[in-house]
């Protein structure tokens, strides 16, 4: 994916819990004037990441310089673009913190997010239905 930001988040705007952290993060690269794009996986830009829609919407996604992270990797790297949560991104990122924030995101964060995502789809789709 070619971007010319020098940092690129995918995230899912439709996810309150996702949108209310990221939007955060976006107005203060934004007040900063840090070169960070923010992607909504709900949009076309989705396309650029090659990554299919449910993919996505099961953790965060940065690209940094070409590079593809996920999850709490994903976290430390945007953090670390960030000077006001570098300390952040320095402190979870030690070991032992970062093993025990991977599996806390990984096995019970994104997979609560993920179904509770999952389930707001059911209903939009069931209201649109009736």
């Amino acid at each position: 994916m070619e971007n010319s930001a020098k940092t690129s988040v995918l995230y899912n705007a439709t996810c309150p819990v996702c949108n209310f952290e990221i939007q955060h993060y976006a107005r203060y690269a934004d007040a900063n004037d840090l070169p960070i794009r923010f992607d909504d996986l709900n949009s076309d830009a989705r396309a650029k990441w090659g990554l299919d829609a449910d993919t996505a919407a099961r953790r965060l996604y940065v690209l940094h310089e070409g590079t593809l992270t996920s999850g709490i990797p994903a976290f430390l790297v945007l953090w670390a673009q960030m000077p006001k949560y570098r300390w952040l991104a320095r402190m979870v990122g030690f070991p032992g913190i970062k093993q025990i924030a991977c599996v806390a995101y990984d096995h019970v964060l994104a997979p609560a997010i993920y179904r509770w995502h999952l389930r707001r789809l059911r209903k939009q789709t069931a209201r649109a239905r009736d």
